[in-house]
């Protein structure tokens, strides 16, 4: 008889059952935060800590003063002969060098310097004589700007052997800001604790909505790297900087500190001039990561950021030593978004059922009129009377039937839109000047939308749009996604950002399509403002496409592109206008000669005259590409805004 497996009862199957953490379960889903790839989890890390850097120095009314290094702790080199075979591999971690021959370390001898700009490292193993000399030549970038580059070379005996730089597989994040700091006994926690955190269900705008993004990025570090996050933070400049490495427990959700200590003045920074002097955070992890160039880079990153927060000065150093600067173009910070209560229309039947639950009101109206925006006592005692309900009983004695009538009066009921004070938006001239500061353009302007509201929350839509400069005609106009002022970089196809660019007929602006996209020589900024970004996943990379935001969008875009389009126009108008001038100019002359002989007019009159009134045409012709651009057509604008809506 063939054996079978025993059968498992309930309470043997009971005994397999148990409780994980929400540490653990992202450690075995990191991909939902944005650590499914190596170079999208160095953007992440970065992206993590910059975003609140700004966010505490906002809150805090500083102007951000923020420095973002990202470096190779090491780096390894692969040792071939002529025929490609390797033959050893170096290990240098910062001055410290290891020669592997196979299997074999080499015996280090001695480091020369014969001058300034080479080193020489020399090795011994076996009978051979081994130098790994490194020479530093000063390049141009494309762009101008002088940098280091390292030459290598790599001997054996007289014998030149092939030495190459392996990608790096590994790198060190350091962001230190100029915020207010964090007090020592919370740095443990806001680290090392997942969803902890001040911003869940703060009622205002914020770029961090859920206290999870950089306690994920320690519990990738010590996922990939192995080792503790080393954070500095200090509150004020009488009190010490207190220093803390830490890890995860993952199985309880809490943190453990493998080392506490404090510091009169903050360490030195990697050869940067520290911004933490009298307060400020400083967070370093190593991670797995890759480094690239491309759109979703980290410096791409940056950038964006540059943009959205023009008021911020942001240091940016490169794993080959390249240091870009961001600095603010305004001293100016956007006004502070207050904290608003929930709106009735936006509040689920879970949730007010919990609200009753927790709420310190003794009478149902007046839980009604305390708990929630726009509802004051009168329109409380009317949503009481409709749901026939006491306004007298007791939230905590509300059953499900009469939860159920509530809610369904709450959600039919015609109540204001919520407070718009919530709501911290960049403004036009923030917008306009962020991408002047980055972009070389030559015509650049913005729009921002009235607040509208999804589901009780409220939200803000403001769009800016560059043209020509630098930005190359034959390629796709350059789309910029912001979520309360932070970049979105992944995900793009998902976006309502992305729906709405795909429903307007960039041809009616004079842009050219490819696939419902826009091609020509123009950038395209969207930015949304609000108390909660409805993200579609925990990455917070794209929005959700809710119709209402889509639609909104789609409106802004087009109160933009008509500016655009007045510009294109005109500017067509001015070439043609320029190209008939020159050649009548070309003929003056020969015209002024021939009225010259009919006329008996001197020839130098006559073509003086006509010079005169060729300028005078150019002068009449600038007067009225100005009135043009300053929108002083109305009829002819209103018409086209009516036609498009």
């Amino acid at each position: 008889m063939a054996k079978t497996d025993s059968v498992k009862t309930a309470e043997t199957m009971a005994g397999a059952l148990r409780e994980i953490s929400v540490a653990e379960f992202f450690e075995k889903n990191r991909h939902l935060l944005g650590f499914d790839n190596p170079a999208k989890a160095l953007l992440t890390v970065v992206k993590e800590a910059v975003d609140n850097s700004i966010d505490a120095c906002e809150e805090a009314r500083i102007l951000p003063d923020i420095v973002v290094i990202v470096k190779e702790p090491r780096e390894v080199f692969r040792i071939t002969d002529e025929s490609g075979v390797e033959i050893g591999m170096i290990t240098k971690v910062g001055d410290k060098l290891e020669l592997r021959i196979g299997d074999e370390t080499a015996k280090f001898i001695e480091k020369k310097e014969p001058r300034k700009t080479e080193s020489v490292y020399i090795f011994e193993h076996g009978d051979n004589t081994y130098k790994f000399r490194v020479m530093k030549k000063e390049i141009k970038k494309e762009n101008g700007t002088p940098a280091i580059s390292e030459v290598y070379e790599f001997v054996r005996g007289r014998t030149e052997l092939r030495i190459s730089k392996q990608p790096a597989d590994r790198f060190s994040i350091i962001v230190e800001d100029n915020g207010p700091g964090i007090v020592k006994e919370h740095i443990p926690r806001v680290f090392g604790k997942l969803l902890y955190g001040s911003k869940f269900m703060g009622g205002k705008q914020s770029r961090g909505q859920q206290g999870i993004g950089i306690s994920a990025s320690v519990l990738y570090s010590q996922l990939t790297a192995g080792k503790p996050a080393i954070i500095h933070s200090r509150t004020a400049a009488n009190k010490p900087v207190y220093m803390y490495h830490l890890r995860i427990d993952t199985t309880k959700n809490e943190p453990i500190i493998v080392e506490e200590k404090s510091f009169k003045e903050p360490p030195p920074l990697d050869g940067q001039k520290p911004v933490m002097t009298e307060h400020g955070v400083r967070f370093e992890v190593e991670v797995e990561g890759k480094w690239i160039q491309r759109y979703h880079s980290v410096e791409e990153y940056i950038k964006q950021t540059a943009i959205s927060n023009p008021y911020a000065n942001i240091t940016f150093v490169k794993p080959d030593g390249e240091i870009c600067k961001f600095e603010r173009v305004t001293k100016e910070l956007p006004p502070l978004p207050k904290s608003i209560k929930p709106h009735p229309h936006g509040v689920e039947m879970g949730a007010l059922e919990r609200m009753l639950k927790l709420t310190d009101s003794r009478t149902l109206a007046g839980f009604l009129s305390n708990d929630f925006s726009r509802i004051g006592p009168g329109t409380a005692m009317q949503i009481c009377k409709l749901s026939n309900l006491k306004p007298s009983l007791k939230p905590k004695d509300v059953d499900h039937e009469q939860l159920e009538r509530l809610w369904r009066t709450l959600q039919s009921f015609a109540f204001m839109k919520p407070p718009m004070d919530c709501l911290s938006p960049m403004g036009e001239e923030r917008m306009i000047e962020g991408l002047k500061k980055e972009y070389k353009l030559d015509f650049v302007t913005a729009v921002s939308r009235s607040p509208a509201v999804y589901r009780g929350m409220p939200f803000l839509i403001e769009v800016g749009v560059g043209y020509g400069g630098e930005l190359k005609d034959n390629e796709p106009a350059k789309i910029l996604r912001f979520a309360n002022r932070v970049p979105l970089l992944y995900q793009a196809a998902s976006c309502a950002t992305t729906k709405a660019v795909q429903k307007i007929d960039w041809r009616h602006y004079g842009l050219d399509v490819s696939g419902n996209m826009p091609i020509g020589p123009a950038i395209i900024a969207i930015h949304m403002a609000s108390v909660w970004i409805p993200y579609i996943s925990e990455a917070k990379e794209a929005i959700a496409p809710y119709p209402v935001i889509v639609k909104e969008i789609k409106l802004a875009l087009q109160d933009c592109m008509r500016k655009l389009q007045r510009y294109i126009s005109g500017k067509r108008q001015r070439e043609v206008a320029a190209q008939r001038a020159s050649l009548f100019e070309k003929y003056i002359p020969e015209v002024a000669e021939a009225i010259s002989k009919i006329s008996d007019v001197p020839k130098e009159k006559l073509q003086t005259g006509l010079v005169n009134i060729l300028k005078k045409g150019q002068i009449i012709f600038e007067d009225e590409k100005a009135e043009d651009e300053n929108g002083t057509k109305p009829v002819q604008t209103a018409l086209a805004k009516k036609s498009e809506e």
